[in-house]
């Protein structure tokens, strides 16, 4: 497909971060090859959201949800409307993050063409520090934390941060489908990653290319000394969502070995670093519900929660668990 002569249409998930949105939508306007149409999903309908969205300068389909459909099933929703708009490629920016500088999009196209990559994401740097990456990477036996940890290499092939700045082939979409929208926070963009590797299609991070995003590292705890990971975030609902979607993923094909290293690793975490025996028993009854796909009815998350995925990412990914 001639890149050149390609539709590309951005989507946009967002939910009571209207500041945010606008910085967001200005680097999608600035850019050198600027989509040629853009989806805003709006996980709580506002007027405010409505006119930054109208006022980008780009076409635009403004698509309101009164039902707060969460990150997963507002990328859902936004990815099914790109494809009835005709895209041939769907780019999926985050709304409290952004393009580092015109050239993202471009960049991206290009490395998709040169590399024949079904899918491709942009390197996601931490917005305050853009040496910094926002998410810990695991690359063989160590992490990487800065983007000169990462050696010359222009594209890492086999991951991809999908949900900050990533862009989709129509082919791929079709492929691997949505995200599923009962992993409303956290785990989404890891259960598509498991699909995409499964699909055989090639996709990889185009290091050039670069996204701003606030950094995760927060919600990661070291084990001995830093040689191991392990996800737990500070707050109450994250974290419990955090362990059911984990646990969710673990029961599916391509990440069902996780399971036994997951355990091993939260059980030291919880019981031998912080003699935390409720902590285990949380995780422990969070990963079972979720393995057997007993998710919450109701989705009662308040508000800022709605679009983050990138943080369980690489616990899975960069150890090429898929």
């Amino acid at each position: 497909m001639d890149i050149t002569q390609s539709t590309v249409v951005c989507v946009v998930v967002t939910r009571d971060r209207t500041e945010q949105l606008r910085s967001a939508v200005a680097a999608i306007r600035d850019q050198s090859r600027r989509p040629d149409h853009l989806v805003v999903v709006d996980n709580g309908p506002d007027p405010a959201v409505e006119a930054v969205a109208a006022r980008s300068g780009i076409p635009v389909t403004y698509v309101p949800s009164a039902t707060n459909l969460g990150g997963a099933g507002g990328f859902a929703l936004g990815i099914l409307t790109a494809r009835a708009l005709g895209a041939d490629w769907v780019w999926l920016a985050d709304d409290d993050g952004r393009a580092a500088d015109r050239w993202t999009l471009a960049r991206l196209l290009v490395c998709a063409h040169e590399h024949r990559l079904a899918a491709v994401s942009p390197l996601v740097v931490d917005i305050e520090d853009p040496e910094q990456l926002a998410f810990p990477l695991r690359r063989g036996l160590r992490w990487v934390r800065r983007r000169d940890e990462l050696g010359p290499e222009v594209l890492v092939d086999g991951v991809a941060n999908l949900f900050n700045g990533a862009l989709f082939s129509a082919a791929a979409l079709d492929a691997v489908g949505v995200p599923d929208p009962r992993l409303f926070v956290r785990g989404d963009e890891v259960e598509v990653h498991r699909r995409l590797r499964r699909s055989g299609l090639r996709f990889g991070t185009c290091a050039p290319a670069l996204y701003l995003h606030p950094q995760g590292r927060d919600d990661w705890a070291p084990l001995l000394g830093g040689r191991l990971m392990v996800l737990s975030p500070r707050d109450a609902t994250k974290r419990e969502r955090t362990y059911r979607n984990l646990g969710y993923l673990t029961a599916q094909p391509g990440l069902r070995w996780r399971r036994l290293p997951d355990a091993s690793r939260y059980a030291w975490y919880y019981l031998a670093q912080r003699h935390d025996s409720a902590g285990f028993r949380e995780w422990w009854r969070c990963t079972r519900e979720g393995r057997g796909e007993r998710f919450p009815v109701a989705t009662p998350l308040p508000s800022s929660t709605a679009t983050c995925s990138g943080a369980v990412v690489h616990e899975l990914t960069s150890t090429r668990a898929c």
